[in-house]
C-alpha cells in the first residue's frame, strides 16, 4: 500500500509538473468561467474561430523571436476586434464575420508556416506541451487570470442580462455591443492563457466541453459557471495525470485533457437524458 501512494504522489514531486499542474488547473479555470458565457449566448463557433486564427500570431512571434504569448494576443484581439467591426453594422451576421476572420487568418498562418521552412517548430503550438510549462508561461497565466476574473466580476451583470435579452439590458443602461466586444477579447486573454498547455487545435475543447456538460445540469447562468469551472480544472488536472499515469501508451497531455473533458460531457448527458428522466416519469 505506500507503494502505491508513493506512485500516486511520484508526479506532484516533480518540479516539472508541478509547474504544468498549477498552469493547466488555472487555465482551465479561465476557460470554464468564459465557456459559461459563451455557451449561454451560443458563441461556440466564434470561440472555435478564435483558437485557430491566434495561429498567424504565434508564427509571427516564432520567426521574430518575441513571446509567443503576445503573438497569440495580439492576434486573437485582432480577430475579436474585426469581428465586432464587420458584424457591428448588422450588414451581416456575426457568423458570417467570424468565417471571414477565420479564413483569413488561419490562411495567413499556414502561409507563415510554410514560408518558415519547419513545420516541427510549431508542433507545440498545435497540439499543447503542458510539461514544458516554464515560471514565465506560469506568470503570463497567472496575470491572464487575474485580468478575466476582474474584468468579469466589474461586468457580470452587464453580461448577463445581455446574454438573455439584449434589448432589456439595453433599457437597463448597458451597452450590449460593447459588452460583447469585451467578451471576445475575454475569450481571446482565456484562448491566449491554453495555447501552451493544449494547443491551438484543442483549446476549443477546454473552453465549451466543460460549459456544455455544466449547462445540463445547472439552471443559472451563476451555476452553469461554478460547474464549468470545477469540470474545467478536473478535467485539466485529471487529463494531465492520466496522462503521466498512462506514459507507457504514450497519451499527449493535450489530447488527454480532452479525453477527461469528453467523459465529463458524456456522463452529463447521459444523466440529463436517462437519470432524471427516468425519476422523475410518472409511474
Amino acid at each position: 500500500m505506500p507503494e502505491l501512494f508513493e506512485q500516486l504522489a511520484a508526479p506532484l514531486q516533480e518540479p516539472f509538473m508541478q509547474r504544468a499542474l498549477a498552469g493547466v488547473a488555472l487555465a482551465s479555470l479561465n476557460c470554464g468561467v468564459l465557456g459559461a458565457y459563451v455557451v449561454t449566448r451560443r458563441m461556440a463557433f466564434v470561440s472555435t474561430a478564435l483558437t485557430h486564427t491566434i495561429l498567424p500570431g504565434v508564427v509571427f512571434a516564432f520567426l521574430l523571436g518575441f513571446s509567443l504569448y503576445w503573438g497569440a494576443l495580439g492576434a486573437a484581439l485582432l480577430t475579436a476586434l474585426g469581428v465586432g467591426v464587420i458584424a457591428g453594422g448588422r450588414e451581416l451576421r456575426e457568423d458570417t464575420a467570424v468565417g471571414v476572420m477565420f479564413s483569413l487568418m488561419f490562411a495567413l498562418g499556414v502561409w507563415l508556416m510554410t514560408a518558415s521552412g519547419n513545420f516541427r517548430d510549431f508542433q507545440g503550438l498545435l497540439f499543447g506541451s503542458a510539461l514544458g510549462v516554464t515560471s514565465r508561461d506560469l506568470w503570463m497565466i497567472g496575470s491572464a487570470s487575474a485580468v478575466i476574473f476582474t474584468l468579469l466580476t466589474l461586468f457580470h451583470r452587464g453580461l448577463e442580462l445581455s446574454s438573455y435579452d439584449e434589448e432589456y439590458a439595453r433599457q437597463c443602461g448597458f451597452a450590449p455591443a460593447a459588452l460583447r466586444l469585451l467578451l471576445l477579447a475575454l475569450v481571446a486573454l482565456g484562448t491566449v492563457s491554453c495555447v501552451q498547455l493544449v494547443g491551438a487545435l484543442l483549446t476549443t475543447a477546454l473552453l465549451i466541453t466543460p460549459a456544455a456538460a455544466a449547462a445540463l445540469l445547472a439552471r443559472t447562468l451563476r451555476g452553469v459557471m461554478v460547474l464549468a469551472a470545477v469540470f474545467g480544472v478536473v478535467s485539466g488536472v485529471g487529463g494531465l495525470l492520466l496522462s503521466w499515469y498512462c506514459a507507457a501508451w504514450r497519451v499527449p497531455s493535450g489530447a488527454a485533457v480532452v479525453f477527461v473533458c469528453s467523459t465529463i460531457f458524456l456522463v452529463a448527458f447521459a444523466w440529463k437524458r436517462f437519470a432524471l428522466k427516468s425519476i422523475f416519469s410518472p409511474r
